[in-house]
């Protein structure tokens, strides 16, 4: 692996005379660490970077050797374009201050001391990385999941590899109607061939390609017009060529509550979301080999089990809506139906994770914070030097662009606080000390020279099977192809 000393250490009275300069001088640059590699992080290494009136030299950390977070792991591999964004990372990492420290995991080969001793800031942009249950019996039966863990699966998440779905299952749950439930959906429901044409991951592709799956259904607890799915994801499920796809006309006809919010909404792509599910409601089926099946404004209150103790159908409460501190809400009406189910993926959102001498906000499942400063739970007092950036700066909400504005907030608190000179007071900001405690701790660290090794490999082994790349998923497999 290269090494990561790209900045020549300074003789002993040099460093001194360079501890004394002023912060934020080429001979005394503001030295940041960012804790996640996904949009969120590199976005606010970008806007910190750009800054001419004061130095910045970034070190990114991500726990996985690859870089990019959701973009790699998350985004559908069939939604290609959207993985384009990692053009736009390349050229960050590019900067001569920038530099990567991959499969080091926070907590574990490094503390928060020792981010505060070695640096003036620290920004975690970690993400949501847990689900929110649904909180109903038998929502721990076998074959009920996290949608997380599948997609983490079929995306070749390193920490994900040998998970198993029962694919034979021939009627499928997703429970959720946002953009990830819309992903697991389309996966399960997409043709062999099809998924072939993807950077899926190579296991996934062989289990899926011979899946049992028949019938996915989708659903959403409250109606039409509040379905958190985008029109270009919602759209795309009508044009799949291995699956029909049924909308109940009742469950799309809007009650007066959605007419009036429709009605007094001045967002055309709200109104467009509404057209298109009800023009699914008159379409009929086409003889396809799988039905997707999207239903509105009901409940799972129950997951039953079969002989074998996994689930074989799902309990399901009709909903309402009413109105509760001024926005429409789902109100069970007592109403019960079951449906058959072999194979559940929760999608009902997501949470951040707790790190260790950081506040956390339990309930929020997010870092407390104010425009990025990290504040104190309970007294909202700042705390110097600790920043967010991403899902655990404000939860799971938006899509990748939306990191951009939030990272550029972030990096704005910093620099502000940076040019006050309210940051941290290192014991050793020298580039080279923080490498050396890395490589003490995880001596098989990656950095983004071994990433562009790395990502050459996928492509290559890609254009052999005419796909964007085939993914090394996991890390014996990285380790061997860096040696």
């Amino acid at each position: 692996m290269e090494s990561l000393s790209f900045w020549a250490a300074s003789a002993p009275d040099q460093r001194d005379k360079t501890i004394a300069a002023a912060l934020g001088t080429a001979d005394n640059p503001l030295r940041t660490a960012i804790i996640g590699s996904g949009p969120a992080g590199f976005y606010t290494a970008a806007h910190l970077l750009k800054q001419d009136d004061i130095h910045v030299h970034v070190d990114m950390f991500d726990a996985l050797p690859t870089p990019f977070g959701l973009v790699r792991f998350g985004v559908a591999p069939d939604h290609q374009k959207i993985k384009s964004v990692t053009r736009v990372f390349d050229r960050i990492a590019q900067h001569d201050n920038f530099r990567f420290f991959g499969d080091v995991t926070i907590g574990k080969h490094l503390a928060l001391d020792d981010l505060t001793a070695h640096f003036h800031q620290v920004c975690f942009a970690t993400g949501a990385q847990t689900d929110r249950r649904m909180g109903i019996p038998g929502e721990d039966l076998a074959r009920s999941h996290p949608a997380t863990d599948f997609v983490a699966w079929f995306n070749g998440h390193p920490d994900y590899r040998d998970y198993e779905f029962d694919l034979s299952a021939e009627h499928v749950a997703v429970v959720g109607v946002g953009n990830v439930a819309v992903d697991v959906a389309r996966i399960l429901c997409r043709t062999p061939e099809e998924l072939a044409a993807t950077d899926i991951a190579d296991h996934a592709l062989g289990a899926l390609s011979n899946s049992s799956v028949r019938t996915v259904t989708m659903l959403g607890r409250r109606g039409p017009a509040q379905a958190a799915f985008t029109n270009p994801e919602v759209r795309e499920l009508g044009e799949l060529e291995g699956a029909d796809i049924c909308v109940l006309p009742n469950e799309v006809e809007l009650d007066a509550l959605s007419q009036t919010e429709l009605q007094e909404s001045d967002d055309d792509k709200l109104k467009r979301k509404v057209e298109i599910l009800q023009e699914f409601a008159l379409q009929e089926r086409q003889g396809k080999e799988r039905l997707l099946i999207l239903r509105f404004l009901v409940s799972p209150t129950e997951l039953i089990p079969g002989e074998d103790g996994g689930v074989r159908a799902m309990q399901l409460v009709k909903n309402e809506l009413c109105i509760e501190d001024d926005r429409l809400r789902p109100r069970a009406t007592g109403e019960i139906e079951e449906i058959p189910v072999d194979l559940v993926f929760r999608s009902v959102g997501y949470r951040g994770v707790p790190i260790e001498g950081v506040p956390f906000h339990d309930s929020w499942g997010i870092i407390p914070n104010n425009a990025g400063q990290v504040t104190e739970v309970q007294s909202g007092k700042p705390r110097t030097g600790i920043y967010v950036s991403g899902w655990i700066k404000r939860g799971p909400t938006g899509v990748i662009g939306t990191n951009k504005k939030d990272g550029t907030e972030t990096a704005t608190a910093m620099l502000e606080d940076a040019r006050s000179s309210a940051v941290l007071v290192p014991e050793n900001s020298d580039p080279t000390a923080i490498e050396a405690l890395v490589r003490e701790r995880q001596p098989q660290v990656v950095t983004y020279g071994d990433w562009a090794r790395l990502d050459k490999l996928e492509v290559s082994r890609g254009e052999d099977q005419d796909r964007p790349r085939v993914k090394l998923t996991s890390r014996a497999e990285v380790r061997e192809a860096l040696e």
